[in-house]
């Protein structure tokens, strides 16, 4: 079944995979004369995720850290004091002291879970933060926070039809290069041409951890968990070969492999609740609603998301259709749900809002009947159910907004950007800095300034036909040529096409992830609604550059933004 976890150190649980572990005081060690011989076997499914998550946790693979070894530190003191992670931002009072105070960056800082779950401006979130843009450590290039907000990662690696695509821009095309340039990149403090440094100061950890610093509390070293077969690894925590590496003897590059592919295991398993036999997804209360109303939970075989969500909305529509509202939740006893505070319940007005959410219009751009009568969402062409999203890269206006708010408006409208051959022709200028370019400017990948009006954010722009950035290209192309393949399109007309776009999220559990959009600009989901009928009209005006076409299907009244909301509070998961 899919869980969400959470360390043992907490008193709550989400759904586990593999065991809690309390296992304090078990010790790194091998060779004792009395001890029995290696154990061989596959080890047990799941354990990985459970060394995964000390990873994830651990605070020794930042830069700040290596600084402390470098200044006389040892491996086995964590104490570091960084200041990125003294005080946690919020939307409004900062939590002082943050989860990680007197440590240093580690995946954890910025993915959320039951951290501070019960402090003032805290609460529960789904491996998400709580700062409009993450916090990075201060380093020479005088960055403080990073250009995007931290996306959830529950549900992040489902499967998607033509392969992953991950991170906002669509840079990366597996869990693994996404965690591995986590770990050398700049939220870990590290900057562009450091990345051999990071390596090696990872291994170094590793080979010279002893157990003793462990916020899974464990308590085995990383040379003992690393090798699955030493007799004092307890079997939840027996990892299978494909996991395993040799840290006495192995490379420092497979060393950071070794621990990539772990904590990308940890994180591909933080997925909802599902049902054993379908995957289905089961604990929301709109799931709840489908259940009780023997609606489909999930499409057919080889049906599209598209097509099972005109599905579901033709069943809704139906004369005969009865429906049974959700008063209650029935998986507790009281009813309700254990970290959402609203009510379990689908009824009236969220049936209402899956109406509109589902709606889409006779053509494109919606008739001037369709604006005045309203209740159409067409937020089905991005965001199809079961998952809501179609894991594709649109242009919402959200850059725009940000910096018409900034500059002024239609200020976006006439900001130059450089075409294919004058931005791959100066790389630095333009670009975002890599290991190959350390220098470059990152000007369109940006925290946008009212001094500086040459900086904002493009999104899939800068990765898009980036020779410093090959992976990911074929499946970008393929979107931004509407599917066409092969496609007819040049590059260059395609980079136009990329300008602001970005990867569409999902809308499972919204209330455990604001603020939101990728510069977490939104604090409510009554926030966006209001957004998109905004920026309808600014589509249907032609004034929305490069905005997506589905925009100016959009057509709510004020009238709609409560069902509509609604609804998306009905998408919030209960947790098992």
């Amino acid at each position: 079944m899919g869980h969400l976890q959470l360390p043992a150190r907490t008193p709550h649980a989400f759904m586990y995979v593999t065991s809690v572990l309390f296992l304090m005081g078990l010790m790194a060690c091998s060779g004792a004369e009395n001890s029995p011989p290696p154990v061989a076997d596959t080890g047990t499914v799941g354990a990985e995720e459970a060394v995964g998550e000390r990873l994830f946790l651990d605070t020794r693979f930042a830069q700040s850290f290596k600084v402390r070894l470098d200044n006389g530190g040892t491996i086995n003191d964590s104490q570091v004091g960084d200041s990125v992670v003294e005080r946690l931002e919020t939307l409004g009072a900062p939590i002082d002291p943050g989860p990680f105070k007197g440590l240093s960056m580690n995946c954890r800082a910025c993915h959320l879970v039951d951290d501070v779950l019960s402090s003032p401006g805290g609460g529960m979130k789904t491996y998400a933060d709580l700062a409009r843009r993450s916090p990075v450590p201060v380093r020479a290039d005088g960055k403080t926070h990073a250009p995007r907000n931290s996306p959830p990662l529950v549900n992040s690696a489902v499967e998607r039809p033509g392969g992953v695509l991950l991170h906002f821009d669509a840079e990366f095309t597996s869990m693994e290069d996404l965690v591995a340039a986590t770990f050398t990149g700049r939220n870990f403090g590290w900057l562009p041409g450091e990345k051999a440094q990071a390596i090696a100061h990872m291994a170094k950890v590793v080979r010279g951890d002893d157990g003793s610093f462990d916020l899974t509390d464990t308590g085995l070293s990383y040379r003992v968990l690393f090798t699955g077969t030493n007799p004092n690894i307890p079997d939840e925590l027996r990892m299978p070969p494909q996991f395993r590496a040799f840290v006495g003897s192995a490379s420092d590059q497979d060393i950071f492999n070794a621990v990539v592919r772990v904590v990308s295991a940890y994180v591909k398993g933080l997925l909802f609740s599902q049902a054993e036999d379908s995957g289905a997804l089961i604990r929301s209360p709109f799931d709840v609603f489908l259940a009780i109303n023997n609606l489909p939970q999930q499409p057919s075989p080889n049906e599209s998301p598209l097509s099972y969500s005109r599905r579901l909305l033709t069943l809704i529509n139906a004369p005969s259709f009865s429906p049974q509202f959700v008063t209650s939740n029935p998986n507790r006893a009281n009813g309700q749900f254990q970290f959402h505070t609203q009510t379990f319940e689908f009824g009236a007005t969220e049936l209402a809002g899956l109406k509109i959410f589902l709606t889409e219009p006779a053509t494109l751009p919606a008739s001037p009947a369709e604006l005045t009568t309203g209740t159409i969402g067409n937020c089905l062409a991005c965001h199809a159910a079961p998952n809501f999203t179609d894991f594709k890269l649109h242009n919402t206006g959200t850059t725009q907004k940000e910096y018409d708010g900034i500059h002024g408006a239609n200020t976006f409208s006439s900001l130059v950007i450089p075409n294919l051959a004058a931005r791959n022709g100066n790389y630095d200028a333009f670009l975002v800095a890599t290991e190959s370019h350390p220098n470059a400017s990152e000007r369109f990948r940006a925290i946008p300034l009212l001094a500086d009006p040459t900086l904002t954010d493009l999104g899939v722009w800068n990765v898009f036909a980036n020779p410093d950035i090959p992976n990911t290209q074929s499946k970008i192309r393929t979107i931004l040529c509407d599917d066409q393949v092969p496609c007819p399109l040049s590059d260059s007309v395609l980079l136009d096409r990329a300008v602001a776009r970005f990867k569409t999220p999902g809308l499972r559990d919204l209330g455990h992830s604001a603020p939101f959009m990728h510069n977490g600009q939104f604090d409510t989901l009554e926030q966006i609604v209001e957004f998109y009928r905004e920026v309808s009209d600014l589509q249907r005006a032609g004034l929305l550059r490069n905005g997506d076409q589905e925009l100016g299907g959009i057509g709510l009244t004020i009238q709609d933004i409560g069902p509509l909301t609604a609804f998306l509070q009905s998408l919030n998961e209960d947790y098992q």
